[in-house]
């Protein structure tokens, strides 16, 4: 909107109460003069919390007859209603407007602004009557609205803006970090406090980095000092470390060296991550001295498919080492340290991991899970993509029910048809019903992944924060204390989406969900980096190189922390810097395995709260690209992926 800044001809009109504080903002943002316009719904009689119509300034009524029929409104009925709302309507135009008259409407364009809309009702008695007073043109903005009604109200206006369509939308206020009602006192000094004035001058990001080095504590190769860490993780049972990218260097380095800190330190005994359940176990095999990799390369071999070098790179291969020699040299008795993956990208290989694992224990329930499971064999190719397109477009058969039965079925085994006792017989068949869960989970996401976004966003993070619950109280039932868990998983996953604009769109966070789970149990630990290199392809399943990380954009959290003198701190967001100095709505930056360094604004930025967002926060000002096992580029693109281009 800011081609409307500081014209002469555009006023905003804001619609009593609610729509006020957000007007202001905007009128206070383009400098332009600012008025109330009142609208009054009109209630079904017995049933005022559902709108019939509206009635707007300058005595505008809108009906909808569909509902007056449905609730059997009668004249007088209708007479009486509408007389009560104008009798409020004028006096509320009076006690917000007091003698300053209403701004001139003629020749001019409207901006009209309200919190939110649901029907529109409202907004459709608004337009109906500035219609009457001929202004030139009407743009209709709002925070939040159902994309049905925007589409419904641009018909009828010069412009509709709408920060947020949220899907499924339920209500204005769920898109709202607070929503309180406004009072006629608020209404009334906003109105009276001009928004045409150049606006108070607010701190730069120098000063803001000044503050925030006040509460900075310096990192050693990305780690911060023993006693933070310590502080900051407390009594957690989870700690959920993200990155700002899939392919930093420096990110992995210093989530691996916390890794080990509270393997060591606080009694952590898993790392579970944004990786693919089966390609993990394999790995996890390979750590509890199973299986026949002899190396952390070959346990690794797993993740052989787009993008490969998320898990594939020296970083976790170190690491992984590391964890074999800890857990091979632990007493005899002791728990071992596991790797396990939350994600559910892995349709056929769960299947046929399922598949193997009852040819041992059940040949019959073998026999029925592959009967179920061929249902997958009518898609074109083998990956889940074509299986959701097919789903959801009508070209094929859902397969819904059969996965949904499978795993039912797995979850009816109990121990007693297992030919072996103990630990291992148990992990076998946890492991097992993870995967049939992994291929349900697959099946509803790639079925939704040509519908919604956000349902398949969230549809995946769900499982994600199913499958982490699932392995706490499966490594608690075997330690008999409550297992500490170390998550690994990009910011946009770990991250609390409450506190970020896709919140409001309805998408939800693994992070979110953990959080209102576990409360103060867990922590959240976010990166950033203003400039330097990362590994990324240019497209999704493309060649994956090394790519240069541009600075950061003006404004943003990454610019602010780039202005502090420390190269490398960490932030703990409870810290008197961070809320004086990103406590306010800034820019963040996430670049996922595919970066676009031409459309970085509108591909790897979104609003967020950052205190709100994590515990506390590590920013490294200049990293590096991520170095996969292979020379880049290796990959055989011949491979069907399993994975979808959501790039996080």
């Amino acid at each position: 909107m800011s081609g409307f800044h500081d014209h002469d001809d555009v006023v905003v009109l804001a619609l009593a109460r609610g729509g006020v504080p957000v007007a202001f903002e905007v009128a206070s943002a383009l400098r332009l003069p600012l008025d109330v316009f009142v609208v009054r719904k009109l209630g079904l009689p017995g049933h005022e919390e559902f709108a019939f119509g509206a009635i707007a300034s300058g005595g505008r009524i809108v009906l909808n007859d569909d509902v007056v029929r449905a609730g059997r409104v009668t004249h007088e009925q209708l007479r009486r209603v509408i007389e009560r709302e104008t009798r409020t309507l004028e006096d509320r135009e009076s006690r917000y407007r007091g003698v300053r008259a209403p701004v001139e409407i003629a020749g001019t364009t409207v901006i009209l602004v309200d919190d939110g809309l649901a029907t529109g009702a409202s907004m459709r008695a608004a337009v109906s009557a500035l219609r009457e007073r001929e202004p030139s043109a009407v743009v209709i903005a709002v925070p939040v609205a159902p994309e049905s009604t925007c589409r419904e109200l641009a018909e009828s206006v010069d412009e509709v803006v709408c920060a947020s369509m949220p899907t499924p939308f339920a209500a204005v206020g769920q898109s709202y970090r607070a929503f309180p009602q406004v009072t006629d006192d608020e209404v009334r000094t906003l109105l009276s406090t001009s928004t045409t004035s150049p606006p108070t001058q607010l701190p730069d990001e120098q000063t803001l980095a000044v503050v925030v080095t006040r509460s900075a504590v310096e990192c050693t190769d990305g780690v911060p000092p023993d006693a933070v860490l310590d502080d900051f993780v407390g009594d957690a049972r989870f700690v959920l470390i993200g990155e700002s990218s899939h392919g930093t260097e420096e990110f992995y380095e210093s989530r691996a060296r916390i890794t080990q800190w509270l393997i060591e330190n606080k009694g952590f005994k898993a790392v579970a991550a944004e990786a693919d359940w089966p390609d993990a176990h394999r790995v996890n095999r390979w750590l509890h001295g199973e299986g026949s990799d002899g190396s952390a390369d070959e346990a690794l071999l797993g993740f052989d498919r787009f993008p490969a070098w998320m898990w594939r790179n020296t970083v976790v291969r170190d690491f992984l080492d590391w964890l074999h020699r800890y857990n091979a040299g632990r007493p005899e008795g002791d728990e071992r340290v596991g790797f396990y993956g939350l994600d559910l990208y892995s349709l056929h290989r769960s299947m046929q991991d399922v598949t193997a694992y009852l040819d041992t224990v059940d040949r019959e329930a073998a026999r029925r899970a592959r009967a179920r499971y061929a249902c997958f064999d009518h898609s074109t190719a083998a990956d889940g993509q074509a299986y959701g397109y097919a789903a959801a477009f009508g070209a094929g058969q859902s397969c819904e029910r059969q996965v949904v039965t499978q795993l039912v079925d797995m979850y009816a085994a109990t121990l007693d048809r297992i030919r072996s006792d103990g630990t291992a017989a148990q992990d076998e068949l946890f492991c097992a019903r993870r995967n049939a869960f992994a291929v349900r989970g697959a099946e509803s996401y790639y079925r939704n992944m040509f519908r919604s976004r956000v349902t398949s966003w969230n549809i995946r993070d769900r499982h994600m924060a199913e499958t982490l619950e699932a392995l706490a109280e499966h490594l608690t039932t075997r330690s008999a204390v409550p297992a500490k868990i170390v998550v690994w998983a990009h910011n946009s996953h770990v991250g609390d989406a409450r506190a970020t604009e896709v919140g409001a769109d309805g998408q939800l966070t693994l992070g979110q969900l953990v959080r209102e789970k576990y409360g103060q149990r867990c922590r959240i630990l976010g990166f950033s980096t203003y400039q330097g290199t990362v590994t990324a392809a240019d497209e999704w399943g493309g060649t994956p190189r090394r790519m240069t990380t541009l600075p950061a954009l003006p404004g943003s959290i990454e610019e602010v922390f780039h202005r502090a003198p420390m190269r490398s701190f960490f932030l703990s967001s409870q810290s008197a810097g961070a809320a004086e100095a990103v406590d306010s709505i800034r820019l963040a930056r996430a670049i996922g395995v595919v970066y676009l360094p031409d459309t970085e604004r509108q591909s790897h930025y979104f609003h967020v709260r950052v205190p709100e967002q994590f515990d506390a926060y590590i920013h490294l000002d200049q990293t590096r690209a991520l170095r996969p096992l292979e020379p880049l580029g290796s990959w055989d693109d011949s491979q069907h992926p399993e994975t979808y281009p959501t790039g996080l």
